[in-house]
């Protein structure tokens, strides 16, 4: 409490014990009786000299311990690797705890929820690339790649082969009739956003493909707040759709579990129907933010569409009553939504957390999640 008032070489032989103590209970298994009494002895000395303020004695008895564990404990063969190693692995296991059990990060892949959030969007352009400052820029600030192949022969589009590069980046290959060409972007940006079709011919010097992809809005996922709160509703949720029965039909057989995104629109017990643009829940228009802001139809938000007819929610006098541990799934961007009206309900085990942060890209939806 009061060390500001000691004196520097009590400050200094407090620290020196205090890191003689953690040496010596560190390392007692590897040195003798004798050296561990003989170490023992010069720290209760340096004790009473500090005790009695015999600064002379006492830094005398600093240097003699400094140059005791330096002879009995020598530092070991490459400490400062063996340091970084340890370091680096403690690190790695916090981060493999937080994203296990606190924060989780997660990447938009559909626009099901635009305009609030963006998946992976392409735009076909008839300008070449921008030079390479440009476009460093822009992939920090949109995420965004571009893609600009030009036919160095004349040839034709056989097939586009996707996969995944450096377990990270999607790319597709383009294989020609006399080249194979590489996109970083997946196939279907290239059949449906940059219209890039097989069989289709080009002359030498022909623009193949030409345009940009911007990534999806990459979030973080909070999987800590629902083991504590019950969800709400019109929280923007990210779950599994592991043994979700209607799902099957959209996954392929053997296909792994996938995580989608969506608003959550109703919670057990709710009654729900749409009478396009709007949503009603338990009679009455769904009262939150975010459904608000669907029904505006302002914006780029369309309002909310009916389902299919052999789905939920399929015309304005169907409606339905959520079973309990139940939970109604809807993406934002309705019209273009595989969401709970066509494969029912999301269990309660299935949730995974709530959608709390865009931390990337740093344009247009960085921060919170509304």
């Amino acid at each position: 409490m009061f060390s500001f008032f000691k004196p520097s070489f009590v400050k200094e032989g407090e620290m020196i014990l205090k890191n003689a103590h953690k040496l010596l209970h560190y390392k007692r298994d590897l040195l003798s009786e004798a050296q561990v009494a003989e170490f023992q002895g010069l720290t209760n000395e340096l004790e009473l000299a500090l005790r009695e303020r015999k600064e002379e004695r006492a830094r005398d008895l600093i240097q003699k311990l400094e140059t005791e564990w330096g002879r009995y404990l020598p530092p070991a063969h490459e400490a400062g690797w063996r340091e970084n190693c340890e370091v680096f692995l403690v690190a790695i296991i916090i981060a493999i705890g937080v994203r296990t059990y606190f924060i989780q990060p997660f990447t938009i892949p559909t626009g099901s929820m635009q305009p609030t959030l963006y998946g992976i969007i392409g735009k076909e352009t008839d300008q070449p690339a921008p030079n390479l400052a440009v476009r460093a820029l822009h992939a920090v600030l949109y995420g965004r790649s571009y893609v600009d192949l030009v036919a160095k022969e004349d040839e034709s589009v056989q097939q586009m082969v996707e996969h995944q590069w450096l377990f990270f980046f999607t790319v597709t290959d383009i294989q020609c009739t006399h080249n194979t060409y590489r996109a970083w972007a997946p196939r279907r940006i290239l059949v449906q956003d940059l219209h890039l079709d097989t069989m289709r011919e080009f002359k030498k010097g022909d623009v193949i493909v030409r345009g940009y992809v911007n990534t999806g809005d990459h979030v973080f996922v909070d999987k800590i707040s629902y083991n504590f709160f019950p969800p709400h509703r019109g929280d923007v949720f990210v779950f599994s759709t592991l043994a979700i029965p209607g799902m099957a039909r959209y996954h392929a057989p053997g296909e792994p579990s996938q995580f989608y995104i969506k608003r959550l629109a109703g919670l057990p017990g709710d009654t729900l129907r749409i009478d396009p643009p709007r949503l009603f829940v338990n009679g009455t228009p769904a009262s939150e933010f975010g459904f608000q802001r669907v029904m505006s139809q302002q914006d780029g938000y369309n309002g909310y569409f009916s389902g299919p007819g052999s789905g939920l929610l399929y015309s304005p006098d169907n409606s339905v009553h959520l079973p309990p541990h139940s939970f109604m799934a809807m993406g934002d961007n309705s019209g273009n939504s595989l969401d709970s009206r066509y494969w029912g309900y999301v269990p309660q085990q299935n949730i995974m957390g709530r959608a709390v942060f865009v931390y990337w890209p740093f344009a247009n939806h960085w921060g919170l999640i509304k």
